[in-house]
């Protein structure tokens, strides 16, 4: 194996989400940028187009230089959405396309609908050999982390690697290293780690003996594992295993046929063309598409899942793999509600993710394989995620869990995207009412202005869903502003048939709610009816107060409602009648 060590990236750590590049891109393809996208007037220019769309958030000052605009450019070129730069030995410009053009590639990127169909882009982008290898060549990463992981597989019966073995025996070695010989030394790593009494000084010894043969800084070994993880990742194709990675068992097939090969002999002109004109996959193959579906069928028949059998025609790839993505959906829906039943054990976690949350975001760690993070600039959906896990977290919905959020999700129930405009963020039904709850990071003057009329009229079409079934709204911001709780303790709303409403709306900070849910959960309580409670409580002669004033009366009831679920002897009598009554949620007429 080769002395000197150097690590491949197949992603940029100033673009930390993969999931994000969609967003940027199609920015892009709307912008004057297209093929204008170098030069200092062309990046500073283009990162603060993303930073007024809220893609970056680039803090004045910080980044003069356009760097930002820079790290887009390459994760754009990288993937094949956007002609690469070709140098003078590798061929003629004019040969790939026009520089930083959209390539076909690109414009099937950008009409990709579905996270699943976003996921199988991100696979064709790098399933293409275009990262240089030491000797001559070049080669896929993600077809040698495969191809790692099956031989693993057959030694061990489980495809698992960890973050350590990732970061010191994975990203630091390519096709041309011998496979058995890195393999044996990850397992020769993982043998000596079960047994060391400390994992964390354990790994940092072995980071640092691993780092004599690396040039650079030695933080470079977990930093730049973590993001090639996330970046791999994004294929559909691997899932998280603790703070490492697996093959997802529905796709072992398409990772047996990937992994077969990951040198490419070929000119990087060739490999440029391939990738942005589209890359091919096995599964473009009826006979490998035909076999993942099977396999697919017998998983589910293992699980005791009931399905319906795929509908014939089935003799293209395409009508194979569309029936097999339904497969697959009807899989991702059932292991969301397995998911959802293990959240009334992970209210801690819940917890602690509103406590990082309330923080700007950030990093908990647990022990050396266990962790949490929230993104720093990617709060808002973090926020709906976590808050809807505490929903299921409560329990007893009437609905099922994938039909309370709005958000995307990946195979390992991370957020990816927040919910679309034009409906509410967090659905819940019970037997006998509904909340709708609505959620944002905004804690400015301009909270109200972009929240109040929204988070009404959403309010607003829930009790004419639900009617006659009792709905009540919860705004739930890190700061509530003043303005914003003045137009919620109306809640006047007109429908389009000009019928007055009177919406029932509590505005409770994270905190406020995070203290609640806190006390449920060690209390022994946790049930929708105490978060019911809470609402009637907070709402009670609110229209004999000004919004300051109402915004105290909600912290004082929050505070001693808290109190009284931690005291020995938990409060358990129903709202009163006439408290019930003050605060109708039926969206009176």
């Amino acid at each position: 194996m080769a002395e000197n060590i150097d690590i491949w990236l197949v992603g940029n750590t100033g673009l930390r989400s993969p999931n994000r590049i969609q967003e940027g891109f199609r920015v892009y393809a709307e912008s004057s940028f297209v093929g204008n996208f170098r030069g200092r007037a062309g990046e500073i220019g283009f990162m603060n187009l993303l930073n007024e769309r809220g893609i970056i958030h680039n803090e004045t000052g910080k980044d003069a230089s356009g760097s930002h605009a820079r790290k887009w450019r390459l994760m754009f070129a990288k993937n094949g959405l956007i002609y690469p730069q070709l140098k003078k030995a590798d061929g003629a410009q004019a040969s790939l396309g026009t520089l930083d053009a959209i390539t076909p590639f690109g414009r099937t990127f950008l009409m990709a609908d579905t996270y699943p169909a976003m996921q199988e882009c991100f696979l064709r982008a790098m399933s293409v050999a275009q990262f240089p290898l030491p000797e001559g060549g070049y080669f896929s990463p993600l077809r040698w982390v495969l191809a790692l992981m099956l031989e693993l597989e057959r030694h061990t019966g489980s495809s698992e690697i960890s973050r350590i073995e990732f970061a010191l025996w994975v990203q630091t070695t390519t096709p041309q290293d011998d496979l058995s010989d890195v393999v044996d030394h990850i397992l020769e790593l993982r043998a000596r780690r079960q047994h060391a009494l400390s994992k964390k000084k354990f790994d940092r010894m072995e980071i640092a003996q691993r780092a004599e043969h690396y040039a650079k800084k030695s933080d470079n070994f977990l930093d730049y594992a973590d993001m090639n993880m996330r970046y791999l990742r994004i294929t559909g194709i691997l899932q998280r295993r603790g703070r490492g990675l697996m093959i997802l068992p529905t796709k072992h097939v398409l990772a047996e046929q990937l992994a077969r090969s990951s040198v490419l002999e070929d000119s990087l002109l060739h490999a440029y063309q391939t990738l942005c004109a589209g890359a091919p996959l096995p599964t473009d193959d009826v006979p490998v598409a035909r076999k993942l579906l099977d396999e697919l069928q017998k998983l589910l028949k293992e699980r005791h899942i009931a399905f319906e059998p795929p509908v014939p025609p089935l003799e293209t790839a395409m009508q194979i793999n569309i029936a097999r993505q339904r497969l697959e959906q009807l899989l991702a829906q059932t292991d969301e509600v397995q998911y959802a039943s293990r959240q009334c054990h992970a209210w801690r976690e819940i917890s602690d993710y509103m406590t990082l949350i309330l923080g700007g975001g950030g990093k908990k760690i647990y022990d050396e394989d266990n962790a949490i993070e929230v993104p720093k600039d990617e709060l808002p959906v973090y926020l709906e995620w976590v808050l809807w896990r505490a929903i299921l977290a409560i329990n007893h919905l009437t609905t099922m869990p994938y039909e309370v959020r709005g958000f995307k999700m990946d195979a390992d129930f991370m957020p990816i995207s927040t919910a679309g405009g034009g409906k509410g963020d967090l659905y819940s039904e019970f037997d006998d009412f509904a909340i709708l709850t609505e959620v944002t990071i905004s804690s400015s003057s301009r909270q109200e202005a972009m929240e109040g009329e929204p988070v009404r009229r959403h309010v607003s079409d829930a009790v004419l869903r639900w009617a006659p079934k009792p709905v009540y709204g919860l705004f739930i911001a890190v700061k509530i502003d003043t303005n914003t709780a003045e137009t919620f303790r109306h809640g006047i709303w007109y429908t389009k048939e000009d019928a007055r409403q009177e919406l029932q709306i509590v505005p409770l900070t994270l905190a406020q709610y995070q203290q609640y849910f806190d006390a449920m959960f060690i209390s022994g309580t946790a049930t929708p009816m105490r978060v019911r409670e809470l609402l009637h409580s907070c709402a009670e002669k609110r229209a004999e107060m000004d919004a300051p004033a109402w915004k105290r009366h909600i912290g004082h009831v929050v505070q001693r409602r808290t109190q009284e679920l931690r005291s020995p002897y938990a409060y358990e009598s129903p709202p009163m009648q006439e408290e019930a009554d003050s605060f109708s949620p039926y969206g009176k007429e």
